[in-house]
């Protein structure tokens, strides 16, 4: 499991887990909320977003569940849950993103004065 780094998450991780942060996902229903919570400036092809996905499965930022035969389709679909410690890094980084903003903020007004 990966350890939590001051490395800023990518767009498209940061998206994806926050796509997660409510509840569990298959991939396409990951890679629409990620079109639609970045305003379509990130659009996740099908190889971009299983690359991804393993990546954090392997740092154990996600884990799989499998979906046994949903709505009455043939085969099992893949759904993807965040980890507590994909939920730490979700938030560090939301903690992050908030001291940038912050920091921005307050220059902004040091200017206006």
């Amino acid at each position: 499991m990966s350890t939590l780094t001051d490395t800023p998450l990518t767009e498209s991780t940061y998206f994806i887990l926050l796509s997660l942060s409510p509840s569990p996902k298959h991939g396409y229903a990951i890679m629409k909320d990620v079109q639609e919570l970045s305003e379509s400036r990130v659009l996740l092809s099908t190889g971009t977003l299983y690359g991804a996905l393993k990546r954090l499965l392997d740092q154990g930022w996600i884990i799989r569940l499998d979906d046994a035969n949903p709505k009455g389709t043939v085969r099992d679909r893949k759904v993807y849950k965040l980890s507590e410690h994909g939920r730490r890094a979700l938030k560090d980084e939301i903690a992050r993103l908030n001291n940038l903003l912050t920091a921005a903020s307050q220059r902004v007004i040091e200017e206006q004065t």
